[in-house]
């Protein structure tokens, strides 16, 4: 957070002082311009020691008068513990709405297609009771996306919604509101299987943009596209991973403080499961967007709250933390732990997660493992020959996949690690495996692949079981059986393979004896790659707050199941 103080020249001095002339406790303002300002807003003062120096008295009204003053002009306040202490119940001004009752289990209305958990019925009521200008920080894997949707499906007159999130998210937004939402006419009528209109803005060239029920765009861009969405009639504003906006001198801030400002804007909602990154004061640029004035302005939030460090940095005095934590939950913030809702979550928790992929390469590929597959099958001289063919196929198909989404899982495990959990991130590939290393060294990561000697590959468990790294990455196969990874909550799958089975071996290195917490698991899908054909296998069509998995401990490794897969690239190939 950037120095709070010292951004403009003081005009005078506030001190705490007793008067000579009275020999009681008042307040003393010297220098010249602002020896002239308090004169004219204060009638009952009288001057000091010369005319550039006068005495207040001590009482609300003047406190409340020098507090006007010092929003709009700096004094160097000389007695800061007196005047926090003074100015405390007008530090933190009171909110345009009351503060959000009791919780109850609300019911979406009829536009929103699936069911909630009772705690996220819950978080509903929230939203509806703070007027969707709030903050949704429950703990990551708790249903935030959903809980917003079935708010936006709730609220009256709610689109058309800017989505605001990480890029590498912007692919699940969409497929979460393809899942969740169903298409409303200007008239009302919902239609049953119909899907609201999305787009996702990718060019940063500046051109005018069509009407849609959703607008979805990434932090980085949206400066170069402000007044292009700011000519739209936005009702919604949903900032994902609002830890993006933690620092107000930042172009994206910026961005997001104007449209959230723009008339048409009614609801505004951010959501994080880790809204304060670094320092206490980040928390402050948040609101100030969701709910402006709650904290104050950012002088006034830092004088009641904050002391600054030696790099000039605010940071959130100890003993305010709980008074920080109160006012939050009080009026703004809902958040809650995995350990609070634990008896609705199932053991395992998954989740399908669509991200981007290099259609282009991947396509490339595709062509050649086509080529040299009816080159191996045609001078195959036994049976043997020509099922091995089709497995190394298979799983040439498999990398190429890997390879083509590599830097969005990179992203993705990058904004996982952001939650300062321990994660465990499987891969299939030794080439993957290498790469994944090499992009995530700032994690310290430890490893386990296969050839590895039993001392290393324990000594790489050790370490990260014993907290020396919180990252783990594990060969699917090296590293699904005869481990304990009970460390772990978080599970990332970077690549899938054809069985089941051999993900829900990997699963159960964290789930197991020992594994205190639900076990959250991220399936990592290519757009566009065959992971789309094989996540149909691994998980079922159906979600809730998690897929149920397939049941089937197939191992498609027999011939008519390699065939079926073939078959699959072919059409891949061969699709426009």
């Amino acid at each position: 957070m950037e120095n709070y103080e010292g951004t403009m020249k003081t005009f005078g001095t506030l001190e705490y002082a007793i008067d000579k002339f009275s020999g009681s406790w008042a307040w003393k303002i010297s220098g010249v311009r602002a020896v002239m300002m308090v004169s004219k807003l204060i009638p009952k003062l009288w001057y000091g020691n010369g005319p550039n120096e006068v005495i207040i008295p001590d009482n609300e009204k003047n406190v409340e008068q020098i507090r006007l003053i010092l929003e709009r002009y700096p004094l160097e306040i000389l007695s800061k513990a007196v005047w926090q202490r003074k100015a405390r119940a007008k530090v933190i001004k009171k909110p345009s709405n009351p503060k959000i009752e009791k919780l109850s289990k609300a019911i979406p209305k009829k536009q929103f297609r699936g069911k909630l958990l009772n705690f996220q019925k819950m978080g509903l009521d929230f939203l509806l009771k703070s007027s969707g200008n709030a903050l949704l920080a429950d703990d990551m894997g708790l249903g935030k996306t959903v809980q917003t949707l079935a708010y936006i499906a709730t609220e009256k007159q709610s689109l058309p919604v800017l989505v605001v999130a990480p890029l590498v998210t912007l692919t699940n937004w969409q497929r979460e509101i393809e899942r969740f939402m169903k298409k409303k006419s200007k008239n009302g009528r919902i239609t049953e299987d119909g899907v609201p209109t999305i787009t996702t803005i990718r060019s940063g060239k500046q051109k005018e943009l069509s009407g849609y029920d959703f607008y979805l765009i990434n932090y980085e861009l949206l400066y170069k596209r402000q007044i292009d969405l700011s000519k739209l009639n936005i009702r919604t504003l949903v900032c994902d991973e609002v830890q993006h906006l933690r620092s107000k001198t930042t172009q994206k801030y910026s961005a997001v403080k104007k449209l959230a400002g723009m008339k048409s804007v009614k609801y505004r909602v951010g959501l994080s499961g880790t809204p304060i990154y670094n320092h206490g004061s980040e928390i402050w640029p948040i609101v100030d967007i969701l709910k402006p004035g709650l904290l104050g302005n950012f002088k006034e939030f830092c004088e009641y709250f904050c002391y600054q460090d030696e790099r000039g940095k605010a940071i959130v005095v100890p003993s305010k933390r709980d008074s920080l934590r109160h006012v939050l939950q009080r009026d703004v913030m809902l958040r809650r732990k995995k350990s609070d809702v634990l008896k609705e979550l199932k053991d395992k928790v998954r989740y399908k997660e669509t991200i981007d992929a290099d259609e282009t390469y991947y396509k490339k590929e595709l062509n050649k493992i086509w080529n040299k597959l009816e080159d191996e099958q045609r001078n195959a001289e036994t049976e043997f020959s020509k099922f091995a063919s089709y497995q190394r196929a298979i799983q040439s198909e498999r990398q190429a996949a890997g390879v083509a989404k590599l830097p969005h899982v990179i992203d993705f495990v990058k904004n996982i690690m952001e939650i300062e959990e321990s994660v465990v991130v499987f891969c299939h590939h030794k080439y993957i495996h290498k790469l994944l290393h090499e992009s995530l060294q700032e994690f310290n990561p430890a490893a386990i692949v296969g050839g590895q000697r039993d001392k290393v590959r324990q000594e790489n468990i050790d370490c990260f079981q014993n907290g020396d790294t919180k990252l783990l990455i594990a060969g699917l196969r090296a590293g699904n059986l005869g481990i304990n990874l009970t460390r772990a909550k978080y599970v990332i799958f970077a690549e899938l393979d054809w069985s089941p089975a051999i993900h829900r071996q990997a699963e159960d290195r964290l789930h197991r004896i020992g594994q205190k917490n639900t076990v959250f698991a991220y399936y990592l899908i290519g757009k566009s790659t065959l992971d789309e054909h094989v996540a149909n296998i691994l998980v079922d069509k159906s979600y809730e707050i998690d897929a149920i998995m397939d049941e089937s401990h197939d191992s498609y490794e027999n011939k008519e199941k390699a065939k079926l897969i073939l078959a699959q690239i072919h059409d891949k190939i061969h699709s426009k």
